[in-house]
């Protein structure tokens, strides 16, 4: 079942009656799409963030700019690749934004069913709200004091699927189809629907993580790792055992540290070197 919103008009809400959400490192923080650690899947491709999908699909006839928005490693910096391009987001987008959102949505969910279905549902019967600075679309802006003034579409679609969890409307092996607007692609192709089969969070996350020690050739710690893709220290500290353990990166100890595993570079430089032959 699909729950259709209404567009309210602005709305007032006392900040103490309410939960609210700025930073993506607080409590209810991962309510947020800048929140890093709710990576995705869809039409095989490894997406890192809501945010990253949210953002290209508002450019389905610019596949390359699709690619550049979810190549970045953080939300934030997928928004701000897309910034150049908005007058060339689909000519319908005022009009779809919402649905589409509300699709991103729902595909976090599924695919990080335990993590952010719990969040949800831990913030009980109130309203949820993004307290923003500067968007009183998808949120609210502060107003004198403890109240919050806005149209809050974000948070009112985070209510809605609270509600759809608490009813089963969406569970854990929901197949969340493509929504029913012209034009929906992903790289070039028809976006198809999205299911848990065969998904492992880690491994969306991997090819990303062994991208980035590529560039930075030293050793790092997991803290620095995950401040560059804006997710839990912890959770990072998991991926990079995980990481680890398949031989992929190598860990040092005292303190606890990664670097590309030297193993990969050894091998390289066994490759004998051709030598380039004028014609």
């Amino acid at each position: 079942m699909v729950v259709t919103a209404k567009r309210p008009e602005s709305i007032t809400y006392q900040r103490k009656d309410c939960i609210t959400f700025r930073k993506t490192k607080e409590k209810f923080g991962g309510l947020s799409n800048m929140a890093g650690g709710y990576p995705l899947v869809v039409n095989g491709l490894k997406i890192l963030s809501s945010e990253a999908l949210y953002q290209a699909c508002r450019f389905p006839d610019l596949p390359e700019v699709q690619r550049l928005i979810i190549a970045q490693r953080s939300p934030m910096t997928a928004k701000m690749k897309s910034k150049p391009y908005r007058e060339q987001s689909r000519s319908d987008w005022e009009e779809v934004r919402h649905k589409v959102m509300r699709w991103c949505l729902q595909v976090k969910l599924i695919h990080n069913w335990e993590k952010f279905s719990n969040l949800l549902l831990q913030t009980g019967d109130l309203p949820i709200v993004e307290d923003s600075r500067k968007d009183d679309f998808w949120g609210a802006k502060p107003q004198n004091g403890d109240v919050l003034l806005g149209r809050n579409m974000l948070g009112g679609l985070l209510m809605q699927l609270r509600e759809q969890i608490r009813r089963k409307e969406i569970t854990s092996y929901s197949t969340i189809e493509p929504l029913t607007i012209p034009n929906f692609l992903l790289y070039g192709k028809a976006i198809a629907s999205v299911s848990v089969d065969k998904y492992d969070v880690f491994y969306v996350a991997l090819p990303a993580i062994e991208e980035f020690f590529k560039e930075v050739d030293r050793e790092i710690t997991p803290k620095e790792i995950a401040k560059v893709f804006n997710v839990p220290a912890k959770l990072m500290n998991r991926w990079l055992n995980h990481a680890s353990r398949l031989g992929k990166v190598k860990k040092h100890y005292k303190p606890i540290r990664y670097s590309s595993e030297p193993q990969l570079k050894l091998l390289e430089s066994l490759v004998p070197q051709t030598s380039k032959v004028e014609g």
